[in-house]
Order: C-alpha cells, then sequence, then structure tokens
C-alpha cells in the first residue's frame, strides 16, 4: 500500500513539496495584482484603491487557502489521499444514497479540472515571458515564440518523467520563494504603510466605496487562490504535515511580502502597474528574474501536468474513462506516470489557446472560471464528508458549509461575469470532458446489462458441465470477466465453437475499489467452485495499475499456481452497435462506440501476455 511519505525526515519532505505542491499559487503574484487594475476594471491605482485590492487578497488567502484547504480540507483524506475524486469516493462511502448527485458533482470537478490543466501552463509561461516587456519594448515581438518553445519542450520531456527534473524542483522553487519575499520586503520598507492593508477593514471600506467595481474585482483578486486545489491533490505524495509545514513557513509570508511589496511600488510609482511584479526589481535584475519565474511557472505547469495524469488513471479505475497507456516512468514511486495521449492532448490545447489569447490578461478571465468552479464543488462535497463521516452536528456542518460556500459564489459569480471574455474556455472544456466521462460510465453499464441480462446461474453452469462435460484438453484457461456472478461470454464462444474445455478453469474478475491502494494481503480472493473450476477476485485502488501476472503471483500464494507457458487467456472483444433500443441517446451510443474502438487493448493494459491470448469477438447492440 502506497502511503503519504511522512515517514520521511520533515525538512527534505517540506522542500519537495514545495517543488510539486505550490508551484501554481506560488507563481500567482505574477498576474494577479496586474490583473486586478486592468483597465475593464476602472480602478485607478490610487493608495486608498491599492490598500483595498490588498487586504482582499490578503484575507482571500487567509480564509480560502490557509483556513479552508490547509486547516479543513487537508483532513478529509482517502487512506491518505486527497484530490476531487478521492473526496467523492469519501463522500460515496459516507452516503450512498446521495450517488448520484455526488457522482455528478464529483465528474464536474475533474472536468474542471482538465480545463485548468489546459489553462495552467499557458497562463503562467505566458506571464513569465511577459516580463520580457519590462527588460526593453523592443523585446515584446519575441515573448510569444519563448512562450511557445518552452511550453513545447516540456510536453517533449514527459516521456522521460518527472525524477530527474524533480530533484531540481524543491531547491528551485525554495529560491522562487525567496525571491519573492526579499523584493517584496526591499519595496514595503520605502513604502511601510502599505501594511496597513493588513486590516481587513480596508477591504470593506474598498467594497463599500467601489460596489460594482470592486464585485469585478473579485474575478482578479480570486487568482491569487490559484493552486489552492493543489495543496490537497497532492496530499497522498507528502502528507498534510509537510505540507502545513511549507504553507505557514515559506509560501504564506513569501506570497504576503510580495503582494504587499508590488501594491508598495504602485503606491510609489503609479505606472508600475502595468506589470507591478517585474518592476519591483532594480534594471538589472529584470532579465535574470524573467529567468527565475520562467523556471517557476515550468514547475507550476508540470505540476498540474503531472496531476492530469493522475487523474486520468484515477478516472479509469473507477469506470469514467477507457482505458489508456499508462506508463510508469520511476522503478520506486507509483505515483510517476506519463500518458502519451493525454499529453499530445494538452498540449495540443495549450498551444491553441496561447495562440487564441496571445496574453496571460487575456486568459485571466478563464483562468478563473476553473478555479472558482471547483472550489465550490470541493466545499459541496466537504459537506457530505464532515456531516455523514466525521459526525459533525447538522449545525456545526451547516454553519462551515454556508461559511466557505458563501467566499467560494462570491467568487464563482464575479468570474461568470466573464464568460463572454473568455471565461466561456473552462465551460466549454469542462462540458466536454464531462460528457465523455458520464458517457463513457453510462455505456459501460448498458453493455454490462446486455451482455449479462438473459445469463444463467454460474453454480448452475458449472454444476452442468461437471456432470456432462465436453472433451478436455491439457493446460489451464483463464476467463478474465467483468462479473462474479455471470459467465463469460469467451467461455460460451469457446464452448460452441472449439466444444472443449481445459482440465483447469480460472475464472478472473479485476474490480476497482473506491479507495486509493489495496493491501496485497487482502488484493486477490481465490475460491475453488468445483474440482476443475477456480475463481479469482482481485481488487484495484483507483491510484494502482492492474498487472495480471501480479495477481497470478499473489494466487500461488493461496495453492493456485499458474505456469504461464501452460496457462491461456481467453478474453471477450466486443463489437458495438448503436441502436434504437432505451438507455442512452444515439448521438452519446456512437459517441461509446468510438470511445471503445480507440481504448487500450485490455492485453496491455492489464499486462496479458500476448502470445498467450485468445480472443473470442461478440456483437452486442446498446
Amino acid at each position: 500500500m502506497q502511503t503519504a511519505t511522512t515517514s520521511k525526515p520533515l525538512p527534505p519532505v517540506v522542500i519537495a513539496a514545495l517543488g510539486v505542491v505550490f508551484g501554481d499559487i506560488g507563481t500567482s503574484p505574477l498576474y494577479t495584482l496586474k490583473e486586478c487594475f486592468s483597465p475593464a476594471h476602472g480602478l485607478a491605482p490610487t493608495a486608498d484603491n491599492v490598500l483595498g485590492i490588498l487586504s482582499l487578497i490578503f484575507w482571500a488567502i487567509m480564509l480560502v487557502v490557509s483556513l479552508k484547504y490547509v486547516a479543513y480540507v487537508l483532513r478529509a483524506d482517502n487512506n491518505g489521499e486527497g484530490g476531487v475524486m478521492a473526496l467523492m469516493a469519501l463522500a460515496l462511502r459516507a452516503k450512498r444514497s446521495w450517488s448520484l448527485g455526488l457522482m455528478i458533482v464529483g465528474v464536474a470537478g475533474a472536468s474542471l479540472f482538465y480545463g485548468d490543466a489546459v489553462i495552467t501552463p499557458a497562463v503562467s509561461v505566458l506571464s513569465a515571458a511577459e516580463g520580457l516587456e519590462v527588460v526593453t519594448p523592443e523585446l515584446t515581438p519575441y515573448v510569444l515564440p519563448l512562450a511557445i518553445c518552452v511550453l513545447v519542450a516540456l510536453f517533449f520531456v514527459q516521456r522521460y518523467g518527472t525524477a530527474k527534473m524533480g530533484t531540481w524542483f524543491g531547491p528551485v522553487m525554495v529560491l522562487w520563494f525567496a525571491s519573492l519575499a526579499a523584493l517584496g520586503l526591499y519595496n514595503i520598507m520605502q513604502v511601510p504603510e502599505v501594511l496597513a492593508a493588513l486590516n481587513p477593514y480596508h477591504a470593506f471600506l474598498f467594497v463599500e466605496t467601489h460596489r460594482f467595481a470592486a464585485y469585478l474585482a473579485l474575478g482578479a483578486v480570486v487568482l491569487a487562490l490559484t493552486g489552492g486545489e493543489a495543496l490537497y491533490a497532492d496530499m497522498g505524495h507528502f502528507g498534510r504535515r509537510p505540507i502545513r509545514w511549507a504553507w505557514f513557513g515559506l509560501v504564506l509570508p513569501s506570497l504576503t511580502l510580495n503582494y504587499f511589496g508590488q501594491g508598495a511600488r504602485i503606491i510609489k510609482e503609479p505606472s508600475a502597474v502595468t506589470n507591478p511584479f517585474f518592476n519591483l526589481a532594480p534594471d538589472w535584475l529584470v532579465l535574470p528574474l524573467v529567468v527565475l519565474a520562467t523556471l517557476a511557472t515550468v514547475i507550476a505547469a508540470q505540476a498540474v501536468i503531472s496531476g492530469a495524469y493522475s487523474l486520468t488513471r484515477q478516472a479509469v479505475q473507477l469506470g469514467y474513462c477507457p482505458r489508456v497507456d499508462i506508463r510508469h516512468t520511476s522503478e520506486n514511486e507509483i505515483g510517476q506516470i506519463y500518458i502519451p495521449v493525454v499529453n499530445w492532448a494538452l498540449l495540443a490545447s495549450v498551444l491553441i489557446v496561447v495562440l487564441v489569447f496571445r496574453s496571460s490578461s487575456a486568459l485571466a478571465a478563464a483562468y478563473g472560471i476553473a478555479v472558482t468552479g471547483t472550489m465550490v464543488l470541493t466545499t459541496i462535497l466537504a459537506f457530505i464528508v464532515s456531516r455523514y463521516r466525521w459526525r459533525w452536528p447538522l449545525p456545526a456542518a451547516l454553519a462551515v458549509t454556508a461559511f466557505f460556500l458563501s467566499i467560494d459564489l462570491a467568487f464563482f459569480s464575479a468570474n461568470v461575469l466573464k464568460v463572454v471574455d473568455g471565461g466561456w474556455l473552462p465551460l466549454l472544456l469542462g462540458l466536454v470532458i464531462f460528457t465523455l466521462l458520464t458517457t463513457w460510465k453510462r455505456g459501460r453499464e448498458l453493455l454490462y446489462q446486455r451482455l449479462f441480462a438473459d445469463e444463467l446461474p454460474l453454480d448452475d453452469f458449472i454444476r452442468n458441465l461437471e456432470s456432462y462435460p465436453p472433451a478436455r484438453v491439457t493446460g489451464t484457461a483463464v476467463f478474465m470477466t467483468g462479473s462474479t456472478q455471470g459467465i463469460p461470454h469467451a467461455l460460451l464462444h469457446n464452448l460452441k465453437h472449439n466444444k472443449v474445455l481445459h482440465e483447469r478453469v480460472v475464472l478472473m474478475t479485476i474490480k476497482n475499489v473506491d479507495e486509493p491502494f489495496m493491501q496485497d494481503d487482502t488484493r486477490v480472493v481465490v475460491r475453488r467452485l468445483s474440482p476443475a473450476f477456480w475463481q479469482v477476485i482481485a481488487r484495484y485502488g483507483f491510484k494502482e495499475s492492474p498487472s495480471v501476472p501480479d495477481v497470478l503471483a499473489l494466487c500461488a500464494e493461496q495453492d493456485l499456481v499458474l505456469e504461464e507457458m501452460d496457462t491461456s487467456f481467453f478474453l471477450s472483444r466486443e463489437s458495438l452497435i448503436s441502436s434504437s433500443r432505451p438507455g442512452m441517446a444515439r448521438w452519446r451510443e456512437r459517441l461509446f462506440v468510438l470511445m471503445s474502438k480507440n481504448a487500450t487493448r485490455a492485453t496491455d493494459f492489464f499486462h496479458i501476455p500476448a502470445n498467450r491470448v485468445v480472443e473470442m469477438g461478440t456483437m452486442v447492440e446498446l
């Protein structure tokens, strides 16, 4: 069972967490304050407005990231794992009667995450490259080509895994956060009155004075919270304690100092509002800062790309996604994987987004929708867990949820107003992904119903075969089946066409459970159904990759020894046909058929020796 790395010494784990967990939120100072004073909001860079915006940013970080995610949501661990799919699994176990609604919420959150995975690399790398404009306006034409080159290189090296790059992530991010703090402190010392923004009064005064303009500005303030979901999603890699130490010990102080330093710079020189982050540095330091910012944004992008791989594997195991080619890039860390189809789809999407929007400011509205939508859905799922799993009193659970949900909805509604300006992008991406995930889930349910609608009871079938056996051949036949009660179609077809039965027959079912990992000593259950028939049930968590050879090795520990060269594996290969039968719309049936045709072959996904496989075809009308 894979668990969080809490057993390692704390300082190295904290540094490692800095390199993976905080890349997204750590690069938000590149664009947040600049977008708050976007001309679209009509806010002049006056001292009062700067103090009001800073106060909103600071208290948003404290309430949403520190209080909601670090103190509250991190408690909802699924055997040490976090993330929206893990939270959905926890909620489902706590309240099975609400399964449909909870599944919709969880899948919607996962869908928005994919939108985030497209937008984060684009906006982060673009914002870093835009530092060239501060060096000299003559470099402006090179911003877009530089961003594209960095992104292409980032996605092309994914196949080699993050192990080697990961050793540099932590130290680079330590340098990045130290730079944020130093630059911020330097500018705060010149305008110390900016620290008055720590008082929430300035936030209330700003909202009271500007009202609608302040409401619009919330759509940019939320950019300071990007990456809050990563604190929870990456909990399984590091554990709660290192993440909390890293957040309160370095990340939060560094971000606060930098935002306040930017505010001080704008108060001193209002023209710096065009790019307050890079204007923090003296002229001779801007170019090195651009290089460091680019490295930091690459790390931020890497974290969300790795998150997309992990989420895809979870979706496959939970039955929401077709089988895909999953490659492990580390012999020691189960979480380090590479999924080619996801990688290239993300690269294509990111490049299209960069070429269409062409600047980080144009992408800011799109970014906010993805972040706030996921925040809302996480709060809803967390309520189910707190009320029905932790057994909080209903008034307490409702009070906590209402408090956080009011903040989340305020940010979300402010971003909804920007749908026309770019907010449509994550909504469109999320809708497409949601349609694909739910179509696959529903299609598999229909296929299962069609395959086993008129099946005979397994026990009666085996008794008949034992009483009136067909011709027997030597060796072992393993029939892969999704049902523990039904008769594998491959077995029926083998008897019908070949009219023989092996001397030993194993019915193997690989089940996915809503836990991240299973212990090897409880993974496999072996039952002897008759002198010739055995049943093997293997369970895999949603963060594991199933392997038939590993299952066979565990079977040997339970006195079922299967020699690979004496064993044949029989699989049923369904040819799907869309029909007018009730169950699913025809267009979704056609989509399901297309997804099924492009799914990774079962032999590859389950690591079954290819030269020992026999596939038996069957035609199924959906």
